[in-house]
Order: C-alpha cells, then structure tokens, then sequence
C-alpha cells in the first residue's frame, strides 16, 4: 500500500478526530489544571489530589465507558438515513445512562468511607477525603454530559462537544483561582477549591448543551420526538451489552494506573506528587471514528492504519518533548525540588510508553467500531491486571527500583495491550475479507 493512498484519510482522521480528541483531553485537563494550581498549594495538597483522583476515576471511567455504546449505535442508524432510530437511542440513552450513574455515583460515596484503608498517609487522607466528596457531586452532570456527547458524536458533530469542554475548563480554571487562593473577596479553600471549581465546571457542562440544543432546530427536534417515545427494553440492553464490555476496558485501564498511583503513595507523599505530575503530563486519549454503518471494512482498514500513523507520529513527538523538557515542564505543577527530580526520571519512561499508548487507544477504539468489545475486555484484563501490576509491584518494591519500577510496570501493560489489540483488529479484518 502506498502512502499517497492514505492522505485523503489522514485528512478526513483529522477533520473527524481533533474535535474528539480536544474533547478528551478538555476532560482529563480539569484534572490536569487542577493538580498544577494545587501544587503551588503544597507538595502534601498535591498528594491528596492525586489519591482522591486516582481512586475517583476507576467510576468516572465505567461511566464515560458505559456512555460509549451509543455512539456506534447512534451513528449507525443516522448513517443509514433511519431517524426514528436515532432518537429512540436517544431517549433510552440518557435514561440509561443517568440510571447508572446514579447507581455508580453510590458506589463511588461508599469508596469514601475506604479511603482511609489504602496506605497513605494520615495528612494526605485528612486532606483527599473532603475533596473526594466534591468531585462525586459532580458525577452525575459529567454522565450527563457525556451522554449528551457520545449522541452528538454518533450524529456526526464532534465540535459542539469541544467548545463545551474548552468552556468548561475556562470555567474550572477561573473558579479554582478564585477558590483554591481566596482572590477577590472568595474564600481561601485550597485543595477543595479546586474540588469547588470541578463541580462548577461540571455543571454548566450539560446546561451548554442545553442551551446549544434549545438554539439549533434540527437537534431541538430530536429532542421533542425523543420525548414523544416510549422506554424500549431491547434498547437498553443493546446500549449496555456495547457499554458494559467497553467500561470495563476503560476501567481496567484505569484500575491500573489507580493502583499503581496508590503504590505510589506507599513509598511516600514526595514520590506521589511526583507521579501525578508525571502521569497528568502523559494523559492523553484519541478515538477513531468508525465506517460501520455502511459495512466499507477497506476503509475501515484505511482510517484505522491512517489513524495509528498520526497517533504513533503525534506519541513520538511528545515523548521527545518529554525528554529534552523533563526537567522544565514539573514546574508546571510544583517548585518542590524533590518531587521535580522524581518527575523528570518518570518523563524518561512516560516517552517510551506514550509510543505504547497510542497502538492500544486506537487499536482499541477501532475494534469498539466494529462491535467487538468482549474479547478485548478479557485481553485488557491480562494486559494491565495480570500483567502490568504484578510487574510495578516486583519492580517497585521487590527489586527496589522505587517509583520508576511502578512506571516500567505500566510500561509492560500497555506495550502487551497494544500487541493484542493491534493481532485481534488484524484477525477481524480477515473474517471480514
């Protein structure tokens, strides 16, 4: 295959894909936003955020992932011109949705009563604990506004979604300097300033769309027809038997990378801090949008191939960055000189498994693509639960190689997931020749 083939979908991935990707970025940057103001608080305040984030996207991350299922869904239907279609997964999307985020949102104010079982330090749980109830009362508008997302996207308008987050963090980063430094005649709250902001945020999310959806004729009418339609069963079961498998894909992911975290915090608040600023600088996520809905498997080959070289080429070129900056870029979130130095080590391994990072997110949103979300969620499982943490931990502590060995850890769960993914999409497509 030559590459002049593959321009007209390098050009179309990034019509499609940047008004995603800056969308999910725009969400793990409240995080990311947050963690550097809070670092200019204390090492210690940075440690409590980065506990309480860790430990509150394991639900965060079964939620976006159960949202996902009606986008495939959604798309195909409005791909095939099937209108009525679109709205009824409409209704029953946000009915499911909100359900189980409501349930989720009560597991998540359970875990708060654990946080004091998981080996941190008394300061750093006194501090996490208050802030971790924040970030669950924004729970429910952030399911909210996902779902409202995930059917946007299956409609084909990815921007509207990146306005709102790019709003939202505008919003997130006002508030926490208002709130977190006491500025204006606001109280000096702290860490749970920035909690304070993150709610706010996440509220006025899901009223942007509203807004957007009350002022557009088009959208406003599948909102009224969605209205009109009763609750279907099979539909929920459709969108949860997508959603489910992908949720726990995204969670087992982000189970990993919580428990190392908490690892993290067992050798001490200094290495901690450390690690959150390491990790927030290597979040990055990208969809691949999916040609499903008219059964073109050659151009799904195309985009998917298209898609993992920008990804992989985009991966390189921060890890690069990360390297000649490690030393600079920590300052971002701290002047501590010692949770500097244990940073810019972690940025060394962060450039390698960016490469890593990037094979599996596309690899694995291609396969979402085509509805094959099962197996994936077992070899997600093995790569980063059987994998990846046995090996942070027998680097870490048995070998003694501190924080890196933690790191290296993940390094050997993304590398395996992007393998697999990457021999299971190439399974697929021979199935489908």
């Amino acid at each position: 295959m030559k590459l002049a083939e593959y321009f007209p979908f390098y050009k179309r991935s990034l019509h499609l894909a940047l008004p995603v990707v800056i969308s999910q970025i725009g969400q793990v940057s409240v995080m990311l936003v947050d963690n550097m103001m809070v670092g200019y608080v204390g090492t210690t305040e940075l440690a409590a955020s980065a506990f309480a984030n860790n430990v509150f996207m394991v639900g965060m991350f079964f939620g976006m992932g159960i949202t996902f299922g009606l986008t495939p869904l959604t798309g195909n239907s409005f791909g095939n011109g099937k209108i009525n279609e679109v709205v009824i997964w409409l209704k029953n999307g946000i009915f499911t949705h909100l359900a189980a985020g409501f349930g989720l949102n009560l597991i998540m104010a359970g875990i708060y009563f654990l946080l004091p079982y998981l080996g941190q330090t008394p300061d750093v749980v006194k501090l996490a604990k208050p802030y971790f109830l924040l970030l669950c009362l924004s729970y429910l508008p952030f399911m909210l506004f996902f779902s409202l997302k995930q059917f946007f996207e299956g409609t084909g308008n990815t921007k509207i979604a990146m306005h709102i987050t790019i709003s939202a963090n505008i919003i997130n980063v006002v508030f926490n300097y208002l709130l977190i430094f006491g500025k204006f005649g606001f109280p000096e709250m702290g860490l749970n300033g920035a909690g304070a902001g993150t709610l706010i945020s996440r509220v006025a999310m899901p009223l942007m769309f509203f807004i957007y959806i009350i002022k557009t004729p088009v959208f406003k009418g599948y909102f009224v027809q969605a209205h009109q339609q009763l609750f279907d069963r099979q539909k929920i079961i459709r969108l949860l038997k997508i959603g489910i498998p992908i949720a726990f894909q995204i969670t087992i992911e982000g189970i990993a990378f919580s428990i190392g975290a908490i690892m993290m915090g067992w050798l001490g608040e200094v290495q901690l801090a450390a690690h959150q600023v390491a990790i927030g600088l290597a979040s990055y996520t990208i969809r691949v949008s999916h040609q499903m809905g008219v059964k073109d498997y050659k151009a799904l080959k195309m985009a998917a191939f298209a898609s993992t070289h920008l990804v992989l080429v985009f991966m390189s070129i921060m890890g690069i960055v990360f390297v000649i900056a490690r030393n600079l870029l920590p300052f971002l979130f701290t002047d501590d000189t010692e949770v500097i130095k244990i940073a810019a080590g972690l940025l060394i391994i962060a450039a390698i498994f960016q490469v890593f990072d990037g094979l599996q997110v596309v690899m694995l949103s291609t396969l979402r693509g085509m509805a094959d979300v099962k197996l994936p969620m077992f070899i997600a499982f093995f790569a980063y639960l059987a994998l990846g943490i046995p090996a942070s931990y027998l680097l870490a502590f048995q070998i003694g190689l501190g924080p890196q060995g933690i790191w290296y850890g993940y390094l050997v769960g993304l590398g395996a997931a992007g393998i697999l993914f990457w021999l299971r999409f190439q399974h697929n497509l021979k199935k489908k020749a």
